[in-house]
């Protein structure tokens, strides 16, 4: 089951008690004491920045997404939602369930930009703040209560300040662990607020459908639903011995474990990003050679730029190539040495594309990634005999400072130019 599924029709605010939804904590009580962990999740983000930015959408439905034939919905606001229309829906599907949609396409910069003014709100809550996206995070409050007081009423807080200072709504899930918080704030969307005591824990688990389960996907569902177990009590009640045997180890394991609501994940503040990638899906199916080339190269410099300002570098270089019945191929290289310039990644994305053997094989999407980042200035990069100290490197990141003034399109690799006059 997605969390679209599991979300409800309307906001809840209070506590799970023994006999459901219970109004708040007063200040007096500890019923949230040791529950220190906040989940925070942004309501229909992408909608809500979008409707700031024009106010002339008020009391219309608004969806964001690819707005071509084969686009999709980032996101839509709770009365798109009210039609039917969900993230990852096909465009065309969306607006036949919702035709008075205003449709926008994603505005990056925007929403970035509005991310983290809100992140901003959240640290000077605590500096244990992990974001998990652009529209949520996980915090550790336990260090701030003396400051500002138990865990709702941090909550409370960061609420009020979201909504006064960024005109937007957030859903807080309150817990003792990172599993339940996150399940908490989404039964409370939108604009709502869950705290789960830990002595309620089994108790607003065990109803809730085996989907719930973090990592549980449609195959797991289906698995676990073939044997008998329907909801995350089921699933309690079964025993881990049996889990691992139908499962393994490690995710029998972990089943048996967030079933009775255990999860010993800390908040781990600034996580870095693991990788960074960019991928396209074509108007229609593609097998033009030149053309992918170009997407390649124009995806390598997408990529190149974000990777030089995370400040990081990357040594593996993956290719993603989607071919028009769906079948999905991955290709990867680890490079000599770490890098963030557009030329090498490029280099690399192509030659793994001819390596797949898909030319002239029609394709619906191209993808590329760089994985294996650390900190540009923990990089040594060794120069060969002759090389220059200053090349493509230095090229390219006075190419990032006419972007940042101008705007994307400013400067661009010939190839790319060459592109655009050719398809005019």
């Amino acid at each position: 089951m997605s969390r679209r599924q599991l979300e409800r029709g309307a906001a809840l605010r209070g506590m799970i008690g023994p006999e459901g939804v219970e109004p708040l904590p007063g200040p007096d009580s500890d019923a949230d004491r040791d529950c220190a962990v906040l989940h925070i999740d942004m309501d229909a983000f992408f909608a809500g920045v979008e409707r700031l930015e024009h106010p002339e959408t008020r009391g219309r439905p608004i969806i964001v997404g690819g707005t071509g034939p084969r686009g999709v919905v980032s996101s839509a606001d709770y009365i798109a939602r009210s039609y039917g229309v969900h993230s990852a829906m096909p465009m065309v599907r969306a607006l036949r369930l919702c035709p008075d949609a205003v449709v926008f396409p994603p505005d990056g910069p925007a929403y970035r930009r509005v991310s983290e003014a809100v992140m901003d709100i959240l640290r000077s809550v605590t500096p244990e703040v992990e974001p998990v996206s652009l529209d949520e995070a996980f915090l550790d409050v336990s260090g701030a209560r003396r400051r500002l007081g138990s865990p709702v009423r941090i909550a409370e807080l960061i609420r009020r300040r979201v909504r006064e200072e960024q005109r937007l709504t957030c859903s807080v899930g309150v817990a003792a662990t990172k599993f339940v918080a996150k399940l908490a704030s989404t039964q409370c969307k939108p604009d709502g607020l869950l705290l789960v005591p830990t002595a309620q824990v089994t108790a607003f688990l065990h109803p809730l459908p085996v989907g719930a389960l973090w990592g549980v996907g449609d195959k797991t569902e289906q698995a676990l639903t073939r044997l008998g177990l329907h909801t995350v009590g089921d699933v309690a009640r079964i025993s881990p011995q049996t889990l691992r045997h139908e499962f393994g180890a490690a995710l029998g394991d972990r089943l048996a474990a967030l079933s009775h609501g255990r999860d010993d994940r800390p908040v781990v503040p600034s996580t870095p990003d693991k990788s960074i990638g960019a991928e396209e899906t074509f108007p229609r199916d593609v097998d033009d050679t030149g053309l992918i080339h170009r997407e390649l190269l124009r995806l390598s410099e997408k990529v190149a730029r974000r990777v030089r300002a995370s400040g990081q570098v990357g040594r593996t270089v993956v290719v993603k190539l989607r071919r028009a019945d769906f079948t999905t191929i991955t290709r990867s290289r680890t490079l000599p040495e770490p890098t963030d310039v557009a030329r090498e990644i490029n280099a690399a994305a192509r030659e793994l594309y001819a390596a797949a053997g898909l030319e002239r094989v029609r394709l619906r999407l191209v993808g590329v990634r760089v994985e294996g980042l650390m900190p540009a200035a923990e990089a040594h990069r060794q120069l060969s005999i002759g090389e220059p100290e200053t090349g493509w490197r230095e090229a390219e990141r006075a190419m990032d400072a006419v972007t940042r003034r101008f705007g994307p399109d400013a400067i661009r690799p010939a190839a790319l130019a060459k592109r655009e006059e050719n398809d005019v």
